[in-house]
């Protein structure tokens, strides 16, 4: 069975967003060759963690194209963790609008759309039919 509507739609947020920190990623280890870090080892394992995020979302998108539940729930997990970012930095001040609707508006609509694609794939799942 193909993946639905929203599943695929959200893959391709996932995608996206993975490609995005990869990008922060590449700017991360351009700053760490530069010396423009405080703490090497830091700087490192902060590129090391960002591209394992990115490679993860990439991995979760074709998990969820795949209708696989543990994609979709890991795929969540990151996009509360998106909107609760782009929610903190309403806190700051000046607030960074760029960074907050880059963040958390594409976290909001992923969200939305793995909890449909969920929805979709547990109506149309045959282990979970006909139980009374």
């Amino acid at each position: 069975m193909r993946a639905s509507r929203p599943a695929f739609l959200a893959a391709i947020l996932l995608v996206l967003e993975g490609i995005a920190l990869g990008i922060v990623s590449i700017i991360e280890l351009v700053q760490l060759g530069a010396g423009n870090v405080t703490s090497t080892p830091s700087g490192l394992g902060l590129v090391v963690l960002t591209l394992l995020v990115a490679v993860g979302l990439v991995l979760f998108a074709f998990g969820v194209l795949r209708r696989l539940s543990w994609a979709r729930s890991g795929a969540i997990v990151f996009q509360v963790l998106a909107v609760a970012l782009g929610l903190s930095s309403l806190t700051l001040q000046p607030i960074p609008w760029p960074f907050t609707i880059a963040v958390g508006v594409p976290g909001a609509v992923c969200l939305v759309l793995l909890i449909l694609a969920s929805r979709n794939d547990g109506r149309n799942d045959p282990r979970v039919q006909n139980r009374d």
